[in-house]
């Protein structure tokens, strides 16, 4: 028997984890489509159609609505229509390969990294204490006057402005600097850290520090000096740390969800376009 199906499009790609050929995890697959996932090596599914395709598709004609893996199982009472058939079954597939823009709607609430919603909160005690100039400040130190704040205690007179969008702003700046040897004054500056933060691993790969975890770091310890003189409750989470800042770094989604009136925004789904050179195409 030959039977002949014509098919308008087919989609080539597949954007989740795991197999159709194995139970759904209770919390269903693994979404590969955002634009963090797509980046790492192997997410990028390009799929054919296959002997699965085609038995999937007979199956439908037949009525069995089963998913692919459980009819063939031997677990169900109902027998599996070709069983004694799958062998003989040969195809042949003739795309009409189009590139097309595609939109793959995100149905995780995921959020988005760099933005936020509702209002800014400028007049949040964070930014309005006694404490906030020198609390904040430290991200207004050069790097020398920041080794010096660490190493000798020197009080911060630097003065930044007081408001979440300066202080995120400030932080973005400082992720942009170029990590740094181990050595001279920043040796010193570690030492110190890592007997403040033992847990706290400051070289890369590398073995290079980046300037903004020295930043990160120096402002917690400017938050246990402060608490010497100052109520710090305001400048802490429930869990005694700062929103959306650790001690090697920060997210910017974290720091303004706690000074904004809205919720971290929703990410829905991101244009996605994959460029590969094809030997004869370009």
């Amino acid at each position: 028997m030959k039977i002949t199906i014509e098919y308008d499009s087919c989609w080539r790609n597949a954007f989740l984890g795991g197999s159709n050929n194995e139970p759904v995890p209770k919390k269903g697959r693994e979404f590969l489509g955002s634009m963090t996932s797509l980046k790492k090596e192997g997410n990028f599914k390009v799929c054919e159609n296959t002997l699965d395709t085609v038995m999937g598709v007979l199956n439908r004609l037949i009525g069995d609505q089963r998913k692919l893996y459980q009819a063939r199982s031997k677990m169900f009472e109902t027998a599996y229509y070709f069983e004694m058939l799958e062998d003989k079954v040969s195809f042949i597939d003739k795309p009409q390969l189009t590139n097309e823009m595609t939109f793959i709607r995100n149905m995780n609430g995921s959020t988005d990294q760099n933005a936020f919603t509702g209002m800014i909160k400028v007049a949040d005690p964070a930014f309005t204490s006694k404490f906030s100039q020198q609390f904040w400040g430290v991200l207004n130190l050069n790097f020398k006057q920041l080794c010096d704040f660490i190493i000798s205690k020197s009080p911060v007179v630097e003065v930044i402005d007081l408001n979440p969008l300066s202080i995120i702003n400030r932080l973005e700046f400082l992720n942009k600097e170029k990590a740094m040897e181990n050595q001279g004054d920043l040796a010193d500056v570690l030492q110190r850290l890592k007997a403040s933060f033992p847990d706290i691993e400051y070289l890369n790969n590398k073995g290079l520090i980046t300037p903004i975890s020295i930043y990160c770091s120096a402002i917690y310890l400017q938050l246990e000096r402060l608490e010497t003189d100052f109520d710090m409750t305001a400048a802490k989470t429930k869990v005694g740390g700062i929103s959306g800042i650790s001690k090697r770094g920060f997210t910017k989604k974290d720091f303004m969800a706690r000074y904004t009136t809205g919720p971290k925004k929703t990410i829905w789904g991101n244009p996605y376009v994959k460029k590969e050179k094809i030997k004869g195409e370009g």
